[in-house]
């Protein structure tokens, strides 16, 4: 359960209420016994995805034939078409 904090009592004990939201506990926090913010601890937002995730995420998709992609871009895209990391000795 969310817990109401004055906006003075987050002012004068910031480091307390921190910490408790470093473990898990939310406030909600008031001016004038308004409501006006939400204090949570952070969820994980690291953008890296393990090796792993990925796998497990592409399991099912049908194989993808790179020749024959590469082959089907080259007829539609007017034009040359070159890869942009290939490097020119």
């Amino acid at each position: 359960m969310d817990q109401r904090i004055t906006q003075r009592e987050l002012r004068n004990e910031s480091g307390r209420i921190l910490r408790a939201t470093e473990h898990g506990e939310e406030f909600i926090v008031t001016r004038n016994g308004t409501p006006v913010a939400r204090l949570t601890p952070v969820a994980d937002e690291s953008p890296f995805v393990s090796a792993e995730t990925m796998r497990d995420s592409a399991a099912g998709l049908p194989e993808v034939d790179f020749g024959r992609l590469r082959r089907e871009l080259g007829e539609s895209v007017e034009g040359e078409f070159l890869d942009p990391y290939e490097r020119n000795a």
